[in-house]
């Protein structure tokens, strides 16, 4: 069965689009109207093998926000979509990515309860053009809508880009040890309570 997933998202906001392979080869087509996530976007799927196209468009003249938590909310949903019933799947992963002076160590469980733990202090407003404040509430939104619980940390870092970086990368690792199927397990589902 192909994991894969398309949806639309489209509020009086925004407007959202993502074509998602889970077991594809980190191919990339992603246009925000931020440049950075759209960098930060690229190193996610790259790192994780996931094929990703995203479209999005949003009401940026006012502000990110609601341009990037819709964008983490349909990433979430895409995910869950392409998982489909979860059989096999290892459920859970983490990684820790250096990209030089910055460490960021990613946890995540996709155990049917939503829940972010977020530890980076960003000295900066903006990265690039992005409002790094921001960057917890996209992962807020990915989290309530794949339902999942996930750990980010930064244990260190001087450069604000690099921290952002370092983040999506182990993201992109920890997302595929989790998404990656286990062959001893493939009809059954990775919980003692028989669901997720």
């Amino acid at each position: 069965m192909l994991r894969k997933a398309s949806l639309q998202r489209k509020t009086k906001e925004t407007d959202i689009k993502i074509e998602l392979n889970i077991d594809g080869k980190g191919k990339t087509d992603i246009l925000t109207p931020t440049p950075f996530l759209n960098h930060l976007l690229d190193n996610f799927a790259r790192h994780g093998l996931f094929d990703l196209k995203i479209r999005a468009k949003g009401d940026i003249e006012i502000d990110q926000h609601h341009t990037i938590e819709d964008i983490g909310i349909c990433l979430g949903e895409a995910f869950k979509k392409a998982l489909g019933d979860k059989k096999g799947i290892n459920r859970s992963g983490y990684f820790v990515f250096p990209l030089d002076e910055s460490l960021a160590v990613v946890a995540v469980d996709i155990s049917g309860r939503a829940f972010l733990n977020f530890d980076c202090k960003f000295k900066k407003e903006k990265i690039g053009d992005l409002d790094s404040d921001l960057i917890k509430e996209f992962f807020w939104g990915f989290v309530r809508h794949l339902e999942a619980t996930l750990h980010i940390r930064v244990l260190y870092g001087e450069n604000e880009h690099h921290k952002a970086e370092s983040i999506f990368k182990a993201f992109g690792k920890a997302m595929k040890i989790a998404c990656s199927k286990d062959k001893r397990i493939l009809k059954e589902l990775p919980s003692t309570k028989g669901l997720i």
